[in-house]
């Protein structure tokens, strides 16, 4: 299965690049993806369908609770082929449809497809949301398209809101119920479902983001908005996939929590009342897709109410139905986007005698609203009579004949806004709209007509599709009513009196229509506009903005010490007083183990106390380095010459760029005029902490002792081949951390160097500057000028380069030749350090930070040419590739079938050289060494940029 996900994201983002050489051909070979979901699918639903599921699991982080499970079970097989067979049939269509953009649309649209995979496959209940997450931010990238018109922008706004403010609600709700059940394996959590009042908080969590994803109302407004997307994406996304993924989650949720009380009574009532409400408003649009949209969350409504009913009979209902309206409504949204292009309008009272023009064409449609309505023998037919069966003969549902009267409404309604659909787009006589009507391209007929046809398949191969929704329904117990089979012909029943009765009221209230509409017209005032969706949410995101404004202007003050006086005060109340409430007893605790801590201690205090009082800004910092060298002195008396070797890196590098940067300051502090009572304050939050960290330390040495983690270190030593306990953490124990902790650093340096490269020298942002040149050559000379800028270029003739950026006074010749003399000496000693990292004192981190040492020197004698000549590598290209090396050595042993980050011990010998021996983990170093030398050529091509700006 994971290849499956893999092809989706690979081939997903190749398109873009495939289109520049492939054109339209990228819309087949996304294509190729999903139908090869599809057919593996098939291959596998012999085993699937005998209860048999298939499994797949990978080990992310065992001992942390991080594996990432996929398991394929009848529903979510049932799912898997609507998105693979739905998402094949629209790819193809917009070969056709789509004319501009096509790799990056074909490339969203599988990446979707890829979410969706991942999402239905998903046997973790954290897994399951970062899928869900993922198609949210898919769908908001394909409604919003490339920014163009603001009605688009506005509804992919509305819609990413919507969905993500109920993920967030889903999130807690997942994570209460893993906590409940102490697994956050959904199969295990459904094996032996938690109870209490906990669950029912958790149950009412995640209904909420089921409800908002699948536009259930009220959150339903985003659906019809979104509309204004390209026919392609709202026949895929808001008809048969991503607004299914609430109905997917209640349809895999229900076997283990429909018995909770909360459930029912909130399924049912929501489900019923969007299915009604739902086709009401069908009946009151004129543009069809936006009808199609209400019909859409009509029918989700349906399937919300018969997956959450928690019944065999509903349960059998859900997956007919579920199939039966990805075909038609996919179909359908395909029908009306042809109309919508070959027309050039899809207002249902500008169209006329479209059907009479072209009859194939409109039998496509018809065939479509045919299952819709539950006209025999098509799938919608089988889906509306087990629904029917399942609230008629529903025992121990609450309120059944409430419930069966509100779905026989709701389906009389559905068949009137299909009557509306085909009377509005194929009705009438042929007029001036179906003169100017051309015949729809095969290309564009030929899925539609596919999408359309599948209703009718699944209709007469009842028994294909009875055994497909009868292995999920295996779930639920089959109840007083029996074991019902889905059938086409059960007799003269009830039940086929009932579907014959949604028939008649459905084409009654669409013959009716327009005098009921003239009725409530009379009855309440021409005036009278009925609340729309969109009035509350225009009123809650108003209402955010107020608060966040308030917010703002009460907490944002720019005030950086107000910020840490906030930060530390909370840090003081919480863990503080926490620490307080049990006071632990500090018995024979020295002072010092050793008279050798005493010197670096008494500089730590002294430099400490002494900034307090400082008023220059250099004399400050070189007191903030003197703390920092105390230390590292304390690390060294310690004996952890490691830890002591990087403090004393990281402090002059540190104290290297500050003072760098406070060039382009005041050579004072700026002085403040703090009241008495506020100065008072943080001097009082300052001394608290102080007084918090002392105990603190105090209390963790005095504990109980304990086995510590640094002898199970030490034990395990042998496996890594390392001697140097440290270095062994940093790149085998802990090596996640590092790889987290340097790309953490590679972004911070890249926002900070946007930050200071994009302003001028008085610190406001640089405008742009128009040019004569436009297009791609415009485009090559800014590629050129970008280069030019990160390689510092220089003459080569000089045997000083950058000379002429420092003025005279500033310039030491002694220092220049000395620099450039002792400068290969640093470097050797930065790979000494990095390659004798696992056996002694040293290491990537380390070496990176000696190696940047030598390259603030070269910096400070010879400006960034001279940089540029020593490293004529982009800054980017060092430190990305660096990550680069360390993700790649992490993730290979995964291709070998052994856990991420995994190393392996080489032995060898070599002719003349002798024994060699290395971990693999040493490329992991390399790329740690990489990190740490490019992050320093940015930040002082960074800095060099504003310095050199000041003294020009």
């Amino acid at each position: 299965m994971w290849f499956l996900l893999a092809a989706h994201a690979g081939v997903a983002a190749a398109l873009p690049w495939a289109a520049r050489h492939a054109g339209r051909a990228v819309w087949l070979l996304a294509a190729l993806v999903p139908l090869a979901t599809v057919t593996w699918g098939a291959v596998q639903a012999d085993r699937v369908l005998a209860n048999e599921p298939v499994v797949a699991r990978l080990d992310w982080a065992p001992s942390l609770g991080l594996v990432l499970d996929l398991r394929l079970d009848a529903l979510a097989l049932t799912m898997l082929w609507v998105v693979g067979g739905v998402g094949t049939a629209v790819l193809v269509f917009a070969r056709t449809y789509v004319e501009r953009d096509a790799g990056r649309e074909a490339g969203l649209l599988l990446a979707f497809a890829g979410a969706m995979t991942g999402l239905v496959l998903a046997d973790n209940l954290l897994v399951l949301y970062v899928f869900w997450e993922l198609t949210t931010v898919v769908s908001f990238l394909l409604i919003a398209g490339r920014g163009e018109g603001a009605e688009r922008r506005a509804a992919a706004e509305r819609a990413l809101l919507v969905t993500v403010a109920g993920g967030l609600a889903m999130l807690l709700g997942l994570v209460m119920l893993g906590e409940a059940a102490g697994s956050y394996r959904i199969s295990e959590v459904l094996a032996d479902p938690p109870r209490g009042g906990t669950v029912g908080a958790a149950v009412v969590l995640v209904l909420v983001g089921a409800f908002a994803k699948s536009a259930q109302m009220p959150l339903h407004g985003w659906l019809p908005a979104a509309m204004v997307a390209p026919t392609p994406v709202s026949a895929y996304l808001h008809a048969a996939a991503m607004v299914k993924a609430g109905v997917y989650l209640v349809a895999r949720l229900a076997p283990g929590f429909a018995e909770v009380p909360v459930w029912r009574p909130l399924v049912l009532c929501v489900g019923l009342l969007s299915l009604v409400l739902g086709a009401v408003l069908a009946l009151r649009e004129t543009d069809l897709k936006r009808l199609l949209a209400y019909g859409t969350v009509s029918m989700l409504g349906m399937l919300t109410a018969l997956f959450g009913a928690g019944t065999r009979t509903a349960a059998l209902a859900g997956v007919v139905l579920l199939l039966a309206h990805a075909a038609y409504k996919s179909a359908l949204f395909l029908t009306v986007g042809i109309l919508d292009r070959q027309a050039g309008t899809r207002d249902l009272r500008e169209l006329s005698g479209v059907g009479r023009r072209w009859p194939l064409f409109a039998s496509v449609g018809a065939l479509a609203a045919a299952s819709l309505a539950g006209l025999p023998p098509l799938v919608g037919f089988l889906g509306k009579e087990t629904a029917l069966e399942a609230f008629l003969h529903g025992y121990g549902l609450p309120a059944r004949q409430g419930l069966l009267v509100g779905l026989t409404l709701g389906a009389a309604f559905t068949v009137a806004y299909g009557a509306r659909l085909v009377r509005g787009a194929f009705g009438g006589r042929p007029g001036d709209s179906a003169a100017q009507v051309s015949p729809p391209p095969a290309a564009l007929l030929a899925p539609t007509a596919a999408l359309a046809a599948a209703g009718a398949v699944l209709g007469v191969w009842y028994t294909g599709t009875a055994d497909l929704a009868t292995a999920y329904a295996r779930a639920f117990p089959p109840g007083p009513e029996g074991a019902y089979k889905i059938s086409l012909w059960h007799g003269f029943t009830p039940v086929l009196g009932l579907s014959a009765l949604t028939l008649a009221a459905g084409v009654l209230v669409f013959l009716l229509r327009d005098a009921v509409a003239r009725g409530a017209v009379r009855a309440l005032g021409r005036r009278f506009r009925p609340p729309g969706p969109s009035l509350g949410y225009r009123a809650v995101v108003q209402a955010l903005g107020v608060v966040a404004v308030g917010v703002t202007r009460r907490t944002q003050a720019g005030s950086l010490p107000a910020y840490l006086t906030v930060l530390l005060a909370t840090v003081l109340l919480v863990p503080g007083g926490a620490l307080l409430l049990a006071v632990p007893e500090l018995d024979d605790v020295p002072l010092w183990w050793s008279l050798m801590e005493v010197p670096p201690a008494l500089v730590v205090v002294a430099a400490a106390v002494a900034v307090v009082g400082i008023t220059h800004r250099l004399t400050g910092v070189l007191l903030v380095g003197a703390v920092g060298y105390g230390v590292a002195g304390l690390f060294l008396v310690h004996g952890a010459p490691d830890l002591a070797l990087t403090q004393f890196l990281v402090e002059t590098m540190t104290l290297v760029v500050v003072v760098l940067v406070l060039r382009r300051m005041p050579a004072r502090f700026t002085p403040g005029h703090t009241a008495r009572r506020v100065r008072t304050l943080r001097g009082a939050v300052s001394v608290g902490v102080g007084v918090l960290v002392a105990f603190f330390a105090l209390a963790a040495t005095s504990g109980p002792r304990v086995r510590p983690a640094s002898e199970e270190l030490l034990l395990r030593l042998k496996e890594t081949g390392a001697y140097n306990a440290v270095n062994a953490v940093v790149v085998e124990f802990r090596a996640l951390d590092t790889l987290g902790e340097i790309s953490v650093l590679l972004v911070t340096a890249i926002g900070v160097v946007s930050l200071v490269q994009v302003r001028g020298r008085s610190g406001e942002v640089l405008p742009s500057r128009p040019s004569a040149v436009s297009g791609p050559a415009r485009r090559a000379g800014d590629r050129r000028a970008a280069g030019a800028r990160a390689h510092w270029d220089e003459p080569r003739g000089r045997w000083l380069p950058g000379a002429h950026e420092r003025p005279g006074f500033e310039r030491s010749v002694l220092l220049e030749v000395v620099t450039r003399l002792l400068f290969l000496s640093i470097v050797v000693f930065s790979l000494f350090l990095l390659f004798s990292g696992h056996y002694r004192p040293g290491g990537g981190f380390a070496g990176g930070l000696v190696a940047g040492q030598a390259l603030v020197l070269r910096y400070l004698v010879g400006g960034r040419a001279d940089l540029g000549l020593t490293l004529p590598v982009r800054p980017g290209a060092v430190a990305g590739g660096g990550l680069a090396v360390a993700a790649v050595t992490a993730l290979l042993p995964m291709a070998a079938g052994a856990p991420m980050l995994t190393s392996t011990l080489v032995t060898a010998h070599l002719p003349l050289l002798g024994d060699l021996k290395f971990a693999t983990s040493l490329f992991f170093d390399v790329g740690v060494y990489l990190v740490v030398v490019g992050v320093t050529l940015k930040l002082l091509s960074a800095v060099g940029t504003s310095l050199e700006d000041r003294t020009a």
